[in-house]
């Protein structure tokens, strides 16, 4: 007796496969995040990013233009700020003129349809590398808030369609969302990162940045007292829930590949747009091991991505954007 229905038939050759596959990637799926630094000419590549780059405001002008090109879509701004405009209460983040507001407009010059998100956090401005105020050896979450929200509106005011916030504080998005609503900016949307992990993961971009935190007596040694603990599972749930209630209109889970049970239970928990963040070591990590020969990197680069998407993430945040949209292009 032969059985009736042998799955091998739809995976004997790439057309049938390619006809039944469950899970396709196109460019609508990315989200770039880019590197901004001050300077002319500067195309600066990332040490421990291979082929990733920090870009001058006039370079970022011709990155933009390629990745429009590609059909990309949408950015994830991010600055890398001068040591001497850094403080504990990060005010040169409220500069009108500041890197990160010169930065939305040059993309918005270049690319009106851009999509751009912005990196709403202190660590990038902060002398000691946290993403919140400092006081008494303590992060302090609700001034570090009302901060946050006057950095959004700032960045609304330079043309950001979405503010990112990345900070992990108690409350935020309700500041943020309030004081959106109240500066007259109420279509100005929040891709919150809700789950956001105290992840080991995040050592590349921390260079990228230089915003990783200092090692000082009665400063914390680490993010562990605002991102979560690597261990829970539940308490996304709550975070993402209450980023809900509180205004959120995306919310998002980081890192990415050790986390996608995370990004499962929310994408089925909720009905909003979920991202994920594939982060800087994982990117890295490929990279070296594609430089040794033992991974072959475009095939670990296009399964880690449709993973991504499987699990249910509807915005990839992902390094490998213009690699994967030139490959799926050919």
């Amino acid at each position: 007796m032969y059985p009736l229905r042998r799955n091998r038939r739809l995976r004997t050759n790439e057309a049938i496969r390619s006809l039944v596959r469950e899970t396709i990637i196109t460019p609508n799926d990315f989200l770039v995040p880019l590197f901004v630094v001050e300077g002319k000419g500067i195309k600066e590549e990332i040490a421990s990013m291979p082929n990733y780059f920090r870009y001058s405001l006039d370079l970022l002008e011709n990155e933009v233009k390629d990745l429009w090109k590609l059909g990309l879509k949408s950015v994830l701004l991010f600055v890398k700020v001068p040591d001497n405009l850094k403080d504990n209460k990060g005010k040169e983040a409220l500069n009108k003129n500041g890197l990160m507001q010169r930065a939305i407009k040059t993309v918005k010059n270049v690319c009106p349809d851009m999509l751009v998100m912005t990196d709403v956090a202190l660590d990038p401005y902060s002398m000691y590398g946290h993403d919140g105020i400092i006081e008494n050896g303590v992060i302090v979450n609700d001034d570090t808030a009302e901060f946050l929200a006057e950095m959004s509106i700032s960045h609304a005011k330079a043309g950001a369609n979405f503010v990112a916030p990345s900070d992990m504080m108690d409350g935020r998005i309700l500041t943020i969302r309030e004081a959106l609503e109240e500066e007259g900016y109420p279509d100005t949307g929040i891709m919150s990162y809700s789950a956001k992990y105290a992840s080991a993961f995040y050592g590349p971009f921390r260079d990228a940045l230089d915003s990783a935190p200092v090692d000082l007596k009665d400063i914390p040694k680490d993010k562990k007292t605002y991102q979560m603990d690597v261990a829970n599972r539940h308490e996304a749930l709550r975070e993402t829930e209450m980023d809900i209630d509180e205004g959120a209109d995306i919310v998002m889970v980081k890192p990415g590949m050790a986390y996608l049970d995370i990004l499962r239970d929310i994408k089925n928990e909720f009905d909003v747009p979920v991202a994920v963040y594939q982060v800087s070591g994982e990117y890295a990590m490929i990279k070296a091991a594609a430089e040794k020969g033992w991974l072959n990197h475009d095939q670990i680069m296009m399964e880690t991505t449709t993973a991504f998407k499987r699990a249910g993430a509807d915005v990839i945040a992902s390094y490998f954007a213009k690699d994967i949209v030139k490959l799926i292009n050919r």
